[in-house]
Parts: structure tokens; sequence; C-alpha cells
């Protein structure tokens, strides 16, 4: 049994209880110990307009999206005349049972997939975000994060708004719902133009779909089509293409920076709603975020860590038996690495992708615990070898330790640590859930200090200038110039942000409103 928000038609009976204020967290068992996790997403979006089962294509497409978060997920969906949303706590497969499914008819639909960064992790702020205004009943699914939503949020407040939630996300419904704009289009037009940050959004009303993303064209998002022989073709939009993949839809192309894209009866229609910004899309996404099957920004993933792979090995190269990733994330960039050095790949360290997001600890503490639940080391490959090993980025530093420590611990006569990006010196303000500077070691270490800290007997990180290389698309694609990469130079695009102005906010300021229900 699942603990699901159930936002339905007026009316019909859902079995619902009280929503009490707080978290709601699934699982009480306690987290595994993760001291250096990796960096993480915010969200994945997803929508779907014109097909008879459009709730179920979007349960597809947040599978193929799940790596972009596992804490939240929800679905709504509308028919022309009722709009229904349901989201929960935990994984797609825990939440969208059969059953919870047939409560989501129509044939348009949105989803998301979600890991907090702003507002509490809770049931309340799972997302789509559902809102009865104005301009009529809205649901919008957002990755991102917004850097003023401080002032915006005020601004609302004062002129009457009432929130549900502590998400930045449904500033951006609010304030279409108190947008002066004639039209709905307009007002969602008027209201993007007065955020600022990151945002790919989904939306959808009664009978429409609208998609959009900021002026700088920060996170991915892409619209793709199901070409139907009896009657007008699905369109679909995703945080990556490798959710069309499932659904067999065709990659047409990326919704630009600063485009609204609104999907209706009649068709498929677009208006710029702001430009002249310099685009400056996450270069990290190329790096680790995103699968590598998917297409992010009009290139593909894969080719960008194959380069990235090389380039470092062209840089950075240094004597070895073998080339061994750190899966899954610095796989990819290890057989780059390989094939340029003429060395052997070998999966030396085996990752467990049965432990899930928790695991009850036994009671005799063991060393390096969680990194030995997740890895193995493969000791008839690594032992009496020189051992390059790949990743795609050191955050603390303290996981990269444990890692060089068990493939000593395996045999290898050497151990020589290569980073397929630069070194990490500031946090994220974009949608990305990154440590305090103080946290990150590559801010407060030279590189021979954290050399000696995760005890490698070597480490290189590539160049700024290869990874821009290795991400550039050509004359006709994104090129270098076109990302940010704030987290390797602390030049952010936007006006910089104290990190204390997007953390958590409190929930117990706001009443909740809504119902919950168990769903089987």
């Amino acid at each position: 049994m699942s603990r699901l928000l159930y936002q339905g038609v007026e009316g019909v009976a859902d079995l619902s209880e009280s929503l009490k204020t707080g978290s709601l967290i699934l699982d009480p068992c306690p987290l595994i110990p993760d001291e250096d996790p990796k960096l993480r997403e915010e969200c994945g979006v997803m929508a779907v307009y014109g097909h008879p089962e459009a709730a179920r294509q979007v349960y597809l497409g947040l599978y193929a999206l799940q790596h972009r978060g596992q804490e939240s997920a929800g679905i709504a969906s509308a028919n022309g005349q009722n709009l229904s949303n349901i989201k929960g706590m935990g994984l797609v497969s825990e939440i969208f049972t059969e059953n919870v499914l047939s409560k989501l008819p129509g044939e348009l639909s949105i989803g998301h997939t979600r890991y907090s960064t702003t507002g509490d992790s809770a049931l309340l702020n799972a997302q789509p975000i559902r809102v009865d205004s104005t301009k009529g009943l809205i649901a919008i699914a957002h990755n991102g994060n917004l850097v003023n939503l401080g002032t915006l949020r005020a601004k609302l407040e004062r002129a009457g708004a009432y929130f549900q939630t502590t998400s930045d996300s449904e500033i951006i419904v609010q304030l279409i719902a108190h947008s002066k704009a004639g039209s709905l289009v307009d007002a969602i037009a008027d209201s993007l133009g007065q955020v600022e940050g990151a945002f790919s959004i989904v939306m959808m009303t009664r009978d429409r779909i609208f998609a959009a993303r900021d002026p700088r064209g920060f996170r991915p998002l892409s619209m793709g089509r199901i070409r139907n022989a009896d009657g007008p073709d699905t369109i679909v939009f995703a945080s990556e293409t490798c959710a069309f993949d499932l659904l067999r839809a065709e990659y047409e192309r990326d919704v630009m920076p600063g485009e609204l894209v609104m999907v209706s009866a009649d068709g498929v229609t677009s208006r710029q709603y702001a430009s002249g910004f310099q685009q400056t899309s996450c270069v990290f996404e190329q790096v680790y975020f995103a699968r590598p099957d998917s297409r992010i920004y009009g290139r593909w993933v894969q080719e960008s860590r194959d380069q990235m792979g090389r380039q470092l090995a062209r840089e950075s190269g240094v004597p070895a038996d073998v080339v061994v990733p750190v899966p899954d994330s610095g796989v990819t960039a290890a057989l780059g690495y390989a094939e340029e050095a003429k060395l052997p790949f070998r999966f030396g360290l085996i990752r467990n992708h049965y432990v899930g997001r928790t695991f009850i600890e036994p009671e005799q503490k063991v060393r390096d615990f969680g990194v030995k639940l997740k890895l193995n080391p493969v000791r008839n490959l690594l032992e009496g070898k020189r051992v390059i090993l790949i990743d795609d980025s050191i955050i603390r530093g303290t996981t990269s330790r444990k890692i060089v420590r068990m493939v000593r611990g395996a045999g290898a006569k050497e151990v020589h640590l290569r980073i397929s990006c630069p070194p990490t010196i500031s946090p994220c303000f974009y949608g990305v859930d990154t440590p305090s500077k103080r946290d990150l070691i590559a801010a407060n270490k030279s590189v021979e200090e954290i050399r000696q800290f995760i005890e490698a007997d070597t480490l290189a990180y590539l160049s700024l200038d290869g990874l821009l290389k290795c991400c550039d698309d050509g004359p006709h694609g994104i090129h270098g110039t076109d990302y940010c990469t704030a987290c390797y130079t602390g030049v952010y695009p936007t006006q910089w942000v104290d990190v204390d102005e997007i953390l958590p906010a409190q929930t117990d300021r706001y009443e909740v409103q809504l119902k919950l229900t168990e769903v089987n």
C-alpha cells in the first residue's frame, strides 16, 4: 500500500483522509550512510497530447527518466472536462499500479519524477502541482530552480496568493493566476518573463498542453511525435529523448530557450516569449546527469562522454595495464580513454544494482560499508596491475578515497584516478543538488592535496577547454560557449544568489487543504 495524494473529480468518492502537515516519507528504514553522494538532478518532466491512454504513456516515459529523481513521482491527466492528479513518495513503479492509472483518464497528460533541491522532501511538494485559479485549472511539472523565488513569493502573498506548497514551482502557477493578461497564453508568457533561473516546464489545462524553457536554456526539454496512421499525431515532450524510444516516438526538435509551445486541438503553435540572452545550458547534463542514450541540446550524450575519455587520455596519459570505470557513470568515458590509450578496458568494479534508497545497516559496523555495499572489486582483474580508474567527478572526496582503497586492497600495484570533467569548485543554483563551497574538496584543496587525500598514485582532471571541445556539436549544433560552467569556474550567468536563499522552506507555515488516499 502506497500513500498517495489524489486530486480528482469533485463528487467522486476517493476514500480520503485529511493530510497532516509535515514530511511524508514512505520507508521508515534508515538511509544508507553516504558521505559523498553524486551530484543529483532535481527532476525529469514528461507530457503527452493526443493519445487515448496518455497517462500510461507518461508512466512509461517516467520509467525512462527515473534516474533524474527517485524521491517522488506524479502524473496528471485530463479529458477535456476534468483534470485529475495523483502523486506519491517513492519510485514510479511503487506508485503507479494498474488501479492507480485507471484513475487518470484522458488524452492528455503530464508527469514528473523528483529529487528535491528547493522545497521540503514531502508529499505536498511532489509534482505535478495543481492549482484552481481565475485562469482555470492548471497543473505544472518543473525541472530546475528559480533564483528570485523569495522576492516573487513575498510579492504574490501581498497580492493575496495562497500557496499550497513550499516548492518554487508553484510560484509560476501563481504568477499565471495573478497575471492581468487577457488570455491564458499571454498570462503564461508574461509570468515566465518574470522568473529568473532555470526551468524546463510542462503545463496542462483541461484541454491544452504547454511546454517552455527558460531564456538561457539551462535544462533540457525535447519535443517528439508518435505518428498515427488513423488520426492526428501524438505530441510528446520529455527532459530526455530516451523517454521517446520507449514510446516509439520520433525526436523532432528541442524546445528552444525562451520558447513557449502550445498543443491543442488546433495543432502545435509556438511563440518566443523572451530573446537576447546568451545560451548557458548545463554542461553537467553531458558529463553525468543524462542517460548515454539520450540526445541533449541536440547532441548525443554517448558521443560527448566518449570524447571526454579520449581527451582525458591525450591530456593526462600514464603507463598502465588496464582501464577500469567506476560504474555506472564512468563507463563511457573509460571506453573512450581505453581506445585512445590503446589499453585493455575491464569491469574491475562490479556494481550492485539492487541497492534501494534504504537499507538496514548491520549492528556490527563495517568500514566503508556504504561503498562496499554498492561496489565490489574483481580481484583477478586488478591484482598486480597498474590500474587507471575513470570517474565523472569528485565532490567531497570521501567516496573516491574508499574506492581507491578498495582497488588497492584487491591487489592493484598502482592506482591512477582520472576524472572526465574539471574540478567542481562552486555550488549550482540552477536545479542541481550541490554541497556548499566549504564541502567541495576542489574548492579548498589543490589537485595534489586531493591526490594525497584520496591516496591515489596520480590524479588528473579533464581541462575545461577540453571538456567544452568534447561537448561542441560543430557549426550546426550547440557550441562550447553555449554551456554553463559555473560549477567549474564560479562565474554565474545570472545574478549570484546565496545558498541560504534556496534552502528548504518551513512547511508548517502553510496549511495544506488537500486529500490523501490509499490505493492498492
